[in-house]
C-alpha cells in the first residue's frame, strides 16, 4: 500500500486527495498539464490574490481573461490535481484544539472505515499509512470535550482495532510548495 502523507498548507491548495476518496493522485502530470497550467498552480499556492475577483487578477499575471483561468482551475481540480482550494487558518489561533490521531483499521473495512471518518467536517487531514496503524487523520474541534466525544464515536466502528491520540506538545508550521518548472515539464517540491 502507497503512503499518503497530506500537510497543513500555509496558504491556498492542497494537492492531494484524501484518504479513503478512491481517487488517486496523478503522477502523470505532464500529460495532463500545459504550461499555462503549471503558471496558474505556481500563482495560486502561494500568492492567491484577495479580492472580489481573484481569478481575473491570476489571469491578468498571465495574459488570461478571468473565464480562462476559472475553467482551467477547475479542470485540474475535476483532474484531481488540485484537492481543495481554499484558506488555512492557524487553529489554536482561531481558539480551536486540534489531535493528530492514528488507527489499526481492519485492511476489508478499510473503506467503510475511511468513509465514516471523512464524513466528519471536523477531520482535516487523512491519510494511509503501511504500518500496523495504517490510518492516521488530524481532528480540530471547539475543545477537548467535542475531540473527546468525536474519537469515541470513531473509535466504536467496527473495523477500527485500535486507536492511539497523539496531541501536539510543540507545533510547527510547514509550508510546502510545489515548483511547477514551467519550461521543461517538472515539478519538484520545495
Amino acid at each position: 500500500m502507497e503512503e499518503r502523507v497530506l500537510f497543513f498548507f500555509k496558504h491556498s491548495i492542497l494537492l492531494a486527495p484524501r484518504a479513503g476518496s478512491l481517487s488517486p493522485l496523478n503522477r502523470n502530470l505532464k500529460t495532463t498539464m500545459d504550461i499555462i497550467d503549471k503558471k496558474i498552480l505556481n500563482l495560486i499556492q502561494n500568492d492567491f490574490p484577495i479580492g472580489p475577483h481573484p481569478f481575473k487578477s491570476v489571469g491578468e499575471k498571465i495574459d488570461l481573461g478571468e473565464q480562462e483561468v476559472i475553467a482551467r482551475v477547475r479542470k485540474l481540480k475535476d483532474d484531481g490535481i488540485i484537492r481543495r482550494l481554499g484558506i488555512s487558518l492557524s487553529p489554536q489561533k482561531a481558539g480551536y484544539t486540534t489531535t493528530l490521531v492514528a488507527t489499526k483499521v481492519d485492511f476489508a473495512k478499510l473503506d467503510e472505515v475511511t468513509r465514516c471518518i471523512n464524513a466528519y467536517p471536523h477531520i482535516t487531514h487523512n491519510y494511509l499509512r503501511d504500518d500496523d496503524l495504517n490510518v492516521w487523520f488530524t481532528v480540530i474541534a471547539e475543545d477537548r470535550f467535542e475531540i473527546e466525544n468525536i474519537l469515541s464515536e470513531i473509535s466504536s466502528r467496527d473495523g477500527i482495532e485500535e486507536l492511539l491520540e497523539l496531541p501536539a506538545l510543540n507545533v510547527f508550521k510547514l509550508n510546502v510548495s510545489f515548483s511547477y518548472d514551467e519550461e521543461q515539464g517538472k515539478n519538484d517540491r520545495q
